[in-house]
């Protein structure tokens, strides 16, 4: 079922559509939901005068723990001190009894026998690292060719990413890199000097 997550619009695009000012599919699209979505959201509307209340309790309900198992979960906690995987593995191999690791461990939360974990901290975001201005930097950059299995070196800007100089060799060597860099100082000398090369070959 497709949520309706904005119950403004959905009020505004009924009203307007119940008027003759939009049209049902122009609607569905502005929601985010699709044509028979909107016209049974329409025909609610329609029966009842009221705007039908959209992606309230949706999903599975809520299963409610046992007491068996909260008892059970304390018993083997009590004669281990494992935690929830463990007893999982444990609660199933003596008893026959398939109760998920997630469950014991909120349980094991009422109960006090573990901790909530504080939110880990993710890292930091990559940031691609550029030059500003054109040839304030070039790298040079080697891979192995699938079609002739010849070594492809390739000189690029840094700002724009432009190919500067490339070229095709048997073997990779120092020299090869060399040639193309000069190569690539070649063509760049009518507008700008090269100021630093970044190389990892």
């Amino acid at each position: 079922m497709v949520k309706v997550k904005n119950l403004k619009k959905l009020r505004w695009c009924l009203h307007d559509y119940c008027t003759g000012k939009i049209t049902q599919k122009w609607a569905a699209k502005y929601l985010g939901i699709t044509p028979r979505r909107f016209r049974q959201v329409l025909k609610e509307y329609k029966k009842t005068g009221i705007i039908p209340k959209i992606s309230l309790n949706l999903g599975r309900p809520r299963r409610e723990i046992s007491d068996e198992w909260k008892d059970l979960v304390k018993l083997e906690y009590g004669k281990y001190r494992l935690n929830a995987l463990y007893l999982e593995k444990v609660i199933y191999a003596k008893h026959k009894i398939r109760i998920s690791h997630n469950t014991i461990h909120k349980i094991r939360l009422k109960k006090g026998f573990a901790k909530r974990q504080k939110k880990r901290k993710t890292g930091k975001p990559w940031i691609r690292y550029e030059r500003k201005y054109s040839l304030s930097a070039v790298h040079i950059d080697r891979y192995d060719s699938k079609v002739n299995r010849k070594q492809v070196y390739v000189v690029l800007d840094d700002a724009s990413r432009k190919v500067l100089s490339c070229g095709e060799f048997h073997h990779a060597t120092t020299e090869n890199s060399i040639t193309v860099l000069k190569n690539a100082i070649m063509v760049s000398r009518d507008y700008y000097s090269i100021d630093a090369v970044i190389t990892q070959v």
